[in-house]
């Protein structure tokens, strides 16, 4: 069996909110064999020996919200209209980037429909996506929710699912279930701002469906009215939450509905506003509309922290402007909005993992898979330290 000893490091393990130095970590076969102090450790003898010292050791990350059949950018939305090939060509670079950032997990949450140059099935492209990927350590394992479902007449993706009813809406989250989806994706964002596109009576009959297939539903909620009823509605996710009150905050507490935090899109397309010269980027009064948006998105994160909302991490890389290796700017962005870095760690590891269901996932444990990286710097007191990974324990 393959032994690697990570010696003299030190730990960020997402759960205690202090450093620990000096420490050594066995791998053996890609289990954690132990974790011991540094000077009662010894390796064994057929062991491949790293020094780490000078690196923390963190939990794997994972990405709750992605979508990996798109590049991201300014023009994200345009991509998902390329042709199924490049789609399908994007995911693999996806993959291997958000691999090599420290992404462990990627859940997918909503990608085009058509017919998989390689499989040659029609359905939503990340369900091809995700089976070749299955079995190959180097690339982040997938789970992924099939085509998003937008109210008829108003779907900004055209391959995708659109419901005018709510027996079509059923309908169309169970079919996503029989394409293979692993969980279901509703848009609760419509025309009006104030007016969900959905009734939480209408999502409420989504869950009970959905949840009695065994999977989960994720429901994008940017505005205050679909995130209303998606949290009274009992969906296991709301995704971006940008609008949230007290009120709402605290339903999602009471019913357990996990906030997927996305703040960098945002900071993304500040940035967007020096190196393009698209209006709603590059102008004043783009820039005001945005700086605005985000001042309210971190006032809805710090409303859910305390209510006790259970708060993880997504980059939106493809379905909104970040690449697949930026999870960290969600970190950093988090802990910009008042998170302590401690919490903000959390939400990229293990309440991630709790949100798709993985105890191990975002975790490190003795006994629990070898899945974690190492950084310069500690993202307990310097979140900015993940952005700089040395090495992967999956990668060679």
């Amino acid at each position: 069996m393959a032994s690697v000893l990570y010696r003299s490091a030190a730990l960020a393990d997402g759960v205690e909110p202090l450093l620990r130095t000096g420490v050594s970590l066995l791998v053996v076969d890609g289990t954690i064999a132990w974790i011991r102090p540094s000077d009662g450790e010894e390796a064994p003898g057929s062991a491949t020996v790293i020094d780490a010292s000078g690196c923390t050791i963190v939990p794997g990350l994972v990405d709750c919200h992605s979508h990996v059949t798109g590049p991201g950018g300014a023009n994200w939305i345009e991509r998902f209209s390329d042709p199924p090939e490049t789609l399908v060509e994007v995911a693999e670079h996806n993959g291997r980037l958000g691999s090599a950032a420290g992404v462990r997990w990627m859940r997918d949450v909503g990608s085009p429909i058509g017919v998989d140059p390689v499989d040659g099935r029609r359905r939503a492209l990340a369900l091809g996506v995700r089976d070749r990927w299955a079995g190959h350590v180097d690339l982040p394992y997938l789970r992924a929710a099939g085509a998003w479902i937008f109210r008829a007449g108003f779907a900004p993706v055209t391959t995708a699912v659109e419901a005018a009813n709510a027996d079509e809406l059923v309908a169309g989250a169970l079919g996503q279930l029989d394409d293979g989806a692993d969980l279901v994706k509703l848009y609760m964002d419509g025309p009006d701002a104030e007016v969900s596109p959905w009734t939480a009576t209408e999502v409420a009959r989504v869950v009970d469906a959905v949840h009695r297939r065994g999977a989960r539903v994720a429901a994008h909620a940017g505005r205050l009215s679909g995130a209303r009823e998606a949290a009274r509605a009992g969906v296991d996710s709301i995704e971006h939450g940008f609008e949230l009150d007290a009120e709402v905050a605290s339903d999602m507490a009471a019913r357990n509905v996990t906030l997927v935090s996305t703040l960098a899109v945002m900071r993304s397309w500040l940035s967007f506003g020096a190196t393009t010269e698209i209006e709603r980027f590059a102008s004043a009064e783009g820039r005001a509309t945005i700086e605005a948006r985000l001042e309210r998105a971190e006032v809805s994160v710090r409303l859910a922290s305390d209510a006790g909302v259970a708060i993880a991490t997504g980059s939106d890389f493809g379905g909104g402007s970040l690449r697949a290796n930026q999870l960290a700017w969600e970190v950093t962005s988090l802990v910009a909005a008042g998170l302590e870095p401690s919490g903000a760690l959390a939400a990229a590891t293990w309440a991630g993992g709790d949100l798709i269901g993985e105890a191990d996932a975002g975790r490190i444990r003795e006994g629990g898979p070898a899945d974690f990286f190492l950084v310069h710097g500690d993202p307990l007191s310097d979140p900015e330290s993940l952005w700089r990974v040395w090495r992967t324990s999956w990668q060679p």
